[in-house]
């Protein structure tokens, strides 16, 4: 049993939903992004999304994109992540990680070797944003024997008739895009998302996140009364750009804490 799958059957047993944050490999530093992970974990967050810094994104908001441009400035790429990581695991060996980026930097390093490097630093999921399940064929294979999770996208566009080719392929969890856009870029709805969420239970058969419009604890508490993971990117990396030096890393384990109370009041089952 993956530890993706471990954490997902636990708050099940409990009724309880997984809080998912994100936040890009390298900002502000990488020695931040390290504290910034332990931080997020003591604060209760049930799995982390490590974003792997790319030039050229096509899902990311404005807010996402600079993060990966202070990154990249200083030179941060697909294997200092790996190494962040492998830091992490040597002070946490139960938080799961999944790196989440863009096809390039993989097929650069190659399907097999990316998997071995990234399983020997403890990668638990990896999300390619541009790599459709029609063509994933190779980089899955490359996981599923490394024994890591290939994590899908499914958005409000996606017909119901792809819902079995994702399921097919995807372990772990699904990540339910709620926007028609990009990160940050527009308000949630909450009732069209809840649609969705329902359609899909029961055609996946994977624990669903939900990401892409939660911005505030309010959000977050409304996606978790029907969602399994309330994933929250921009918001977080927002905290992190607008922090005076040295304050992000607490600001955002308060915004943590602030997002795990409000989802865990939904504790029961899901609506």
């Amino acid at each position: 049993m993956s530890r993706i799958q471990r954490v997902f059957e636990q708050l099940r047993h409990h009724g309880r939903r997984a809080l998912i944050p994100f936040v890009t490999s390298g900002d502000p530093d990488l020695s931040t992004t390290l504290d910034l992970m332990h931080a997020m974990a003591h604060a209760g967050a049930d799995l982390i999304e490590l974003g792997v810094p790319f030039s050229d994104p096509m899902a990311d908001g404005p807010t996402i994109q600079r993060s990966s441009e202070r990154a990249l400035a200083q030179g941060v790429g697909l294997r200092d992540v790996l190494a962040v990581v492998a830091e992490f695991r040597r002070k946490d060996d139960q938080t799961p990680v999944v790196l989440m980026g863009y096809l390039n930097p993989v097929e650069r390093m190659g399907y097999e070797a990316f998997a071995r490097a990234a399983s020997q630093a403890g990668v638990d999921g990896v999300l390619t944003v541009d790599c459709p399940p029609e063509e994933a064929g190779a980089l899955t294979e490359a996981l599923y024997a490394q024994a890591i999770d290939p994590i899908f996208l499914l958005s409000p566009t996606t017909p119901e008739s792809r819902f079995p080719e994702v399921a097919r392929l995807a372990r772990g969890f699904i990540y339910y895009v709620s926007l028609k856009g990009v990160t940050g870029a527009a308000t949630l709805d909450v009732a069209d998302a809840r649609d969705r969420i329902h359609a899909m239970r029961g055609r996946v058969g994977l624990p669903i996140g939900v990401g892409f419009g939660i911005r505030d604890a309010q959000s977050a508490q409304a996606v978790a009364r029907f969602a399994d993971a309330v994933v929250v990117g921009s918001r977080i990396v927002q905290a992190i750009e607008e922090a005076p030096a040295g304050e992000a890393v607490d600001r955002v384990a308060a915004l943590i804490r602030e997002i795990r109370a409000a989802i865990d009041s939904c504790v029961g089952p899901l609506a």
